[in-house]
Formats: structure tokens, C-alpha cells, sequence
């Protein structure tokens, strides 16, 4: 669904910089929570069992997902208590009631998380009418090979720990990677393909000009929300995949209703060539 045309005028009235400031203090919080466990046992559920008699595991969620975002959302109701918001790890509130809802992956790449592995993720978003707006993604690492917090919003720099940074031109490099699983067989796209674990991280990454592209078949709303203003203030491409097939610009994830938004796309980042490029691709 094409979303209607926000001015930047009605932008600017917004003061979407203190939603911003928000933003990016509840993703240190979260990277602190984060980074504070770590060394830690950790209790971990699984969201998705099947039937047989030999469970499949997929979707941990550990102890320090559920206590992020409820910190997170504690927050926010004390802050900004007429917005909704939207989670990975509990119900919708607020939804339908508010054009700001914030949508929150308290941990991206849980996988990674709990069991060590150092690329992980806490995402927030802030949608308006349904078109993110404001992002903060702290990462476990980083350009300048520590964490912090990649921020944006609609209109601004992309920053990194409230400093403005830009993408460092690698165009001299003869082989860029891209967020991928792997290069189909018989595909020449001159790029390496490398995969994070964390949808957030591979946004952030491709804004910040560490990965040339990263497409995603299945994300949800909360694995990218926090990333795509992110890629906007970059002037990155964003392209999406409709219904019918086609692949065109990002405009956003539609109405966002309770108990949620349904919103399950595939999307391809990167340089307008690059993106397209990645859109083109068939993965199995």
C-alpha cells in the first residue's frame, strides 16, 4: 500500500529530534542490559515447536529480550504515554490510536546473542502513519570497532553516539560483500556474501557503507523499523517486493492496526543499483 505524502513541513512540526533523543537513550539502556548479561547463563524459550515427537527450535528468546522491552516500554508510557507501541516480545498497546508508534526489537539476533556469538542487535523505530521515521539500532559492533548507537531521522544525518557520520567511499574496493547467505549458483554480481544473524545490524551496516547491499526474504516490521531511517539519511535505496511480485520504493508498511502490523516483505538495500541488483536475485 503507497502510503499518503508526509510534507517536511508537517515533518519539522513533529519535533521528530526530542523522539529522536528518546530513541536513542532507550537503545543505550537496551545495549547496556545487553552487554551487562553477557558471560551470564541465561534462561532461554523457544517460540515455535512442532508437532513431532522431535521439537524443532527456532525463535529463542532469552530472559534479557523480555526485561529490555519491558524497560523499553516502561519508558515509553511514562514519556510518551499517548503512543503505541508495537514488540517483538508481548502484545500491542495503544495501536490505532496514536499516528507515532514506536515498533521494538528489544534483541536482534538472539541466535548470536546466547550463544556468544558478538553480532547482535536492540532496534527501535518509530513509525508515523505507518512510515518510519526515526530509528536508533545499537549495535554490539561497529565502523569504530566498538558499540554504539546508529540514529537518524526523517530529514536528518545519520549519526553514530550523537556524532554525524558519513559513508566512506569504497568504490576503489574490487570485491564489496553484501548481506546475503550465499551468491545463487550462476549469479555473477561482483559482490562477496556475508550473513550477521541480525537484520538490524546488516541495515545499519549498509548505511554506514560497511556493506554495499543485504536483502531480506522474511522480515518482520520490528527487524527492520529501527533501520530503514537509518538507510533514508544515508540516501540508500530501500525496495520492497508487492503482492503482485513487483519490486518498487519502500513507502512504508501500511496501516498499522492492532493486534499489529501485517507486514512481512521482502526488501533489498543498498545503492539504487545494488538494490536492484539484490531484488533480481532468486534464493532458495
Amino acid at each position: 500500500m503507497i502510503l499518503p505524502h508526509i510534507e517536511p513541513a508537517e515533518l519539522e512540526a513533529l519535533d521528530l529530534a526530542a523522539i529522536e533523543a528518546l530513541a536513542v537513550e532507550m537503545a543505550q539502556l537496551a545495549g547496556a542490559q545487553i552487554a551487562a548479561s553477557l558471560g551470564r547463563t541465561l534462561a532461554v524459550r523457544y517460540k515455535m515447536l512442532d508437532a513431532a515427537e522431535e521439537a524443532v527450535y527456532r525463535d529463542p528468546v532469552s530472559e534479557i529480550d523480555q526485561s529490555v522491552e519491558r524497560l523499553i516500554r516502561d519508558q515509553l508510557s511514562e514519556r510518551f504515554p499517548d503512543h503505541g507501541i508495537i514488540g517483538e516480545e508481548d502484545e500491542p498497546v495503544r495501536v490505532g490510536a496514536s499516528d507515532f508508534v514506536w515498533i521494538i526489537d528489544p534483541v536482534d539476533g538472539t541466535t548470536n546473542f546466547v550463544n556468544g556469538y558478538p553480532l547482535f542487535a536492540a532496534s527501535i523505530g518509530v513509525a508515523y502513519r505507518g512510515r518510519p521515521v526515526v530509528g536508533a539500532v545499537w549495535c554490539s559492533t561497529s565502523h569504530a570497532l566498538r558499540s554504539g548507537v546508529y540514529h537518524a531521522r526523517s530529514g536528518g544525518l545519520l549519526a553514530f553516539d550523537q556524532q554525524p557520520i558519513a559513508g566512506v567511499d569504497r568504490k576503489a574496493v574490487r570485491r564489496r560483500i553484501v548481506g546475503l547467505p550465499r551468491v545463487p549458483a550462476g549469479a555473477e554480481i561482483g559482490f562477496e556474501a556475508r550473513q550477521s544473524g541480525s537484520a538490524a545490524i546488516e541495515c545499519a551496516f549498509v548505511a554506514a557503507g560497511l556493506l554495499a547491499g543485504a536483502r531480506f526474504d522474511a522480515p518482520n516490521a520490528w527487524d527492520v523499523a529501527g533501520g530503514i531511517p537509518l538507510l533514508e539519511a544515508a540516501k540508500a535505496t530501500v525496495l520492497t517486493k508487492a503482492p503482485d511480485g513487483e519490486w518498487a520504493d519502500f513507502a512504508g508498511f501500511g496501516p498499522v492496526d492492532a493486534p499489529g502490523p501485517a507486514w512481512r516483505r521482502p526488501l533489498a538495500i543498498g545503492d539504487r543499483t545494488v538494490a536492484e541488483a539484490l531484488s533480481r536475485l532468486t534464493l532458495a
